[in-house]
């Protein structure tokens, strides 16, 4: 099984869970300035020409949530819930919500100020930012609420909506995200980075991919 990577956020939460779950994966990290992802070989395998891709064998995947449902499966894990319906579908409400949500209103400081910085596409314009901040509460408390006496976003437990929430929002440091007013987002994300395949999810350095 291979997955390919970069040092990125949708990336961040796939290594994550394989590196939790203990699966024997081969990581190729992708030279994104060096124009991997946009080789004909590499957009067979995903046509949206992004990361992260897994293989197994004849199985091929992109899209984060999807790859990560599928190690799930493979192993076994209830992080991905298949034998409870009722729980499935509450890890895909938070999965949906991140998406259309969450992920929209926290990419714009994570781009600016982490993306920006990794792979030097210049220094971040903070004035655009201000503009983002009404959303970024608007969902901030809507997740702050739901995480009030709560460890955990679904089912009572570690699932892969955690890992999907928390994928951008994890760097709110670095990434400038007004958080101060939402505690129960800060105390999970804490316990988040208290799991180590979460607080170092990347693989050890190798060369590349070209």
């Amino acid at each position: 099984m291979k997955i390919y990577w970069i040092k990125a956020q949708a990336p961040r939460r796939v290594l994550a869970l394989a590196k939790h779950l203990d699966i024997d994966v081969e990581f190729v990290e992708m030279d994104l300035m060096g124009g991997a992802l946009k080789t004909p070989d590499y957009a067979s395998l995903n046509p949206n020409m992004k990361v992260p891709t897994l293989v197994d064998a004849d199985t091929v995947i992109w899209e984060a949530s999807a790859i990560m449902a599928y190690l799930c499966n493979k192993t076994g894990s209830d992080m991905w819930p298949t034998k409870n319906s009722a729980e499935q579908v509450e890890v895909l409400r938070w999965l949906s919500w991140n998406d259309c949500h969450w992920s929209p209103a926290v990419a714009p400081f994570y781009f600016e100020h982490v993306v920006k910085t990794t792979f030097g596409f210049g220094t971040p314009d903070t004035e655009s930012l201000k503009a983002k901040v009404a959303d970024l509460v608007r969902f901030g408390k809507v997740l702050d609420a739901h995480l009030e006496g709560r460890s955990y976003a679904a089912c009572g437990r570690l699932t892969i909506a955690d890992f999907q929430l928390a994928s951008m929002a994890t760097d709110w440091r670095e990434s400038h995200m007004p958080f101060e007013s939402f505690p129960n987002i800060l105390r999970w994300l804490d316990g988040l980075n208290r799991i180590p395949a979460w607080s170092n999810p990347w693989p050890a350095k190798a060369k590349a991919a070209a």
